[in-house]
């Protein structure tokens, strides 16, 4: 009886069965989840195990760049509409 409740304590935890990298999709969501600073634990923890960091880099600069332009857009709109 000790030995058994011995081996069961000893058992190592199964390494986690080997999952694919996020998707091109999947990655979006989590770049701009993070942007906005929403992003959950489990999506996190996905994103850094699975993940390639070359891919979270290229859309990290991807979505700064279309926030950039965004705020260029709306301050020109303005600007144009107060007749400056």
């Amino acid at each position: 009886s000790l030995k058994a409740e011995a081996a069961v304590h000893d058992k190592k935890p199964e390494p986690p069965a080997e999952q694919e990298p996020p998707s091109f999709w999947q990655a979006s969501l989590s770049v701009a989840a993070a942007f906005f600073g929403v992003q959950n634990r489990k999506n996190r923890e996905r994103d850094f195990t699975q993940g390639r960091a070359s891919q979270f880099i290229v859309l990290g600069i991807v979505f700064t760049l279309l926030f950039i332009g965004s705020l260029v857009v709306v301050v020109r709109l303005l600007l144009a509409d107060a007749g400056l």
